[in-house]
């Protein structure tokens, strides 16, 4: 076997450790298939479509939408009975879903409740109290849901919480199941991990998305804080466990240990300390493959490679294991020695394709640099050629970047990527003037140019392209829809890799930091600055592409000119029916977004219907059937502005 940076398929050795015996019933209960009308997993289903073929709410009536009933997260209660704690909320970014005819969700402070699909009356809750151990990860407070299992009788709901714990519940009383793990939960901060992770500080390891299962396999990944906040940090280790007893099955070590596969692209000595490289993200599975697919992560630190030379696998790499044994089939590093905060920030999508009259059996994983990348997902072949191209390097001394990046042949990007005068704000030759003197102040060049002590801009950064909410597939068709940001960040380091103006680089970057202002306080781009991209995965073209809102138009930076429809730079998600395309806007930037759920026609991007909502959509919608009524659910909440789920139902 020969393992190369770049794509490897394995028979036989792999980068695991087992830790416990594997056993293999006769079916596994979790591969029944959906029941039509319900919406079992996260993203849907296993192959994370978020896809449903329901249609009673459909293009002629998707504009009577009303709201249903609200449901108000208990958080709320949480923090006002407990002042002296400072709980300040987070964002409610989780997707339910439904099973056997009733809701569930989780809550910002890992909370899990119950709920009448039709009333939305609260069945159970229960509270793991995750809270009091203190803010969960440098995220702060927020969960984006939870797994569900059932074989005959025996319903459980898993959650994976910010203060590491895998808890199993009843999924009729909501009451932990004691037989799991030590009394209804596994600590996620020792079992199975080649380093035990420290409480100290609490916000450094924890869980912020919901565990798949595949075969009777509960697969769990972690949020790891991306800068170095100790000496050594934890690596991203993933780990399958037992459905039914919460015995750990087997470790997937993303950084190798020595002796393993994929260690000899780590610089000697410098995988025993450096973290990360974890799914911190949503994964998928196919049932019948036994196959679960792991997006990863950057390593340590996400900006700054010197102490970590080599092209560090498994890091910002698509990963598929075998679900009962943790063996790695195959992989595709997608990043090299990653300098940018390129992780891989969502679920890919499977969906069978055929392609020049072959059907295949397909992944396609989006990227936050604008890449939707396309695999066989038996085998891991690119289902069109995938080029490593070489790209600038980096004039930080002691930095080492990759002489080369993979580009797919197929599909185009879905964002703009790289900054040049072409891409820069052009309402009026005196504005275009002031963009290109403004832009002059930076080193902006193509994708993959590295940080300098010139400030930098990256485009798409680190808030741009794709994130965690993914896109979504039709099954019917192989289109796949994918809502993307265009935000140009920047940043500069000094020669020693320390971020310039910060003083201590080791802290979270992402999210609130670095954003390029262009002149009269416009962006320094044209629009649009949000957009959505339908993408035929039969032939990888773009079917089209239309900007996913009006945006600012009203703002009085923008109205002076008349413009169309702008986009949004607001993050949210979306949700595939038979016929439309659902998509609300996310509460990234107020200015920019709207306080509405849009649905679009599939086959051409026209807007068919706006519907009012109370507040800004945050993770992506679902629907169900219940009672003999489709339901929209949207779940609301960005910091002070109230945690809900609020249901959409025809009249």
């Amino acid at each position: 076997m020969v393992v190369n940076r770049r794509f490897v398929l394995l028979g036989g050795a792999s980068i695991i450790a087992l830790t416990g015996c594997v056993t293999a019933g006769p079916h596994f209960a979790s591969a029944a298939a959906a029941p039509i009308g319900e919406w079992r997993a996260y993203g849907a289903d296993g192959a994370s479509t978020k896809y449903s073929p329901l249609d009673q709410i459909n293009r002629t009536n998707a504009g009577d939408l009303r709201i249903a009933w609200e449901w108000a997260s208990p958080d709320a209660a949480i923090i006002t009975s407990n002042p002296d704690l400072k709980l300040a909320p987070g964002e409610f970014q989780a997707t339910p879903i439904m099973a056997d005819g009733v809701l569930y969700t989780s809550t910002a402070m890992c909370q899990v409740a119950a709920i009448d699909p039709s009333t939305g009356a609260t069945l159970w809750l229960f509270d793991p109290e995750t809270w009091k151990h203190g803010r969960p990860t440098s995220k702060g407070f927020q969960h984006r849901g939870v797994a569900w299992w059932r074989d005959g009788e025996d319903t459980r709901i898993f959650i994976a919480t910010g203060d590491n714990r895998l808890i199993a519940l009843d999924a009729k009383s909501g009451k932990p199941i004691t037989t799991f793990g030590a009394k209804g939960e596994v600590d996620l901060g020792t079992v199975g991990l080649q380093r035990p992770v420290s409480r100290d500080p609490t916000d450094v390891f924890g869980s912020t998305s919901p565990p798949i299962i595949c075969r009777d396999t509960l697969v769990v990944g972690q949020y790891i804080h991306d800068r170095s906040v100790q000496d050594v940090m934890p690596p991203g280790d993933v780990r399958g466990f037992d459905v039914r007893t919460g015995a750990l099955k087997w470790t997937f070590h993303i950084i190798p240990k020595a002796g393993e596969p994929g260690y000899e692209t780590w610089a000697p000595g410098t995988a025993e300390k450096t973290g990360n490289g974890n799914v911190w993200t949503m994964m998928s599975a196919d049932e019948e493959l036994g196959l679960v697919y792991l997006p990863t992560s950057c390593p340590t630190n996400n900006f700054f490679g010197g102490e970590r030379p080599g092209d560090n696998l498994f890091a910002n790499s698509l990963v598929a294991v075998e679900a009962e044994t943790g063996k790695r089939r195959w992989h595709f590093q997608i990043v090299h020695h990653d300098v940018w905060d390129y992780d891989l920030p969502c679920a890919p999508n499977l969906v069978d394709i055929t392609v020049d009259g072959r059907p295949i059996k397909a992944v396609a994983q989006l990227t936050k640099h604008g890449f939707c990348f396309v695999f066989d997902r038996a085998t891991g072949d690119p289902v069109w050629p995938i080029e490593e191209k070489p790209v600038p390097q980096s004039t930080i001394r002691v930095e080492r970047t990759a002489p080369t990046q993979p580009f797919p042949s197929k599909p185009a990007p879905f964002e703009r990527q790289g900054l040049s005068d072409s891409d820069l704000v052009d309402f009026t030759p005196e504005i275009l003037a002031e963009a290109k003197a403004i832009r002059s102040q930076f080193n902006a060049g193509p994708l993959f140019t590295p940080l300098g002590e010139t400030p930098t801009t990256q485009l798409p950064g680190w808030l741009g392209g794709a994130n965690w909410w993914g896109s979504a597939v039709d099954p019917e068709t192989g289109i796949l829809y994918v809502p993307s940001v265009t935000t140009p960040v920047q940043m500069a380091l000094d020669q020693s890799g320390r971020r310039v103006g910060e003083g201590n680089a080791d802290t979270e970057i992402a999210g609130r930091a670095g954003v390029v202002v262009g002149p009269r306080d416009l962006p320094l781009m044209k629009p649009p600055y949000g957009r959505i991209t339908a993408i035929d995965l039969n032939t990888g073209d773009h079917v089209w592409m239309r900007a996913n809102g009006p945006g600012a138009t009203d703002d009085p930076r923008f109205k002076p000119f008349n413009l169309g429809w702008i986009g949004t730079n607001a993050r949210t998600g979306p949700l595939l029916t038979k016929t439309l395309l659902f998509m609300g806007e996310g509460p990234h930037d107020p200015r920019f977004a709207r306080k509405v759920l849009r649905a679009f026609d599939k086959a051409s991007g026209d807007v068919i219907a706006e519907i009012p909502l109370p507040d800004y959509t945050h993770g992506p919608p679902m629907t169900y059937m219940s009672g003999g009524k489709q339901f929209i659910v949207c779940g609301m909440g960005f910091r002070n502005s109230p945690h809900r789920l609020v249901a959409l139902a025809l009249p």
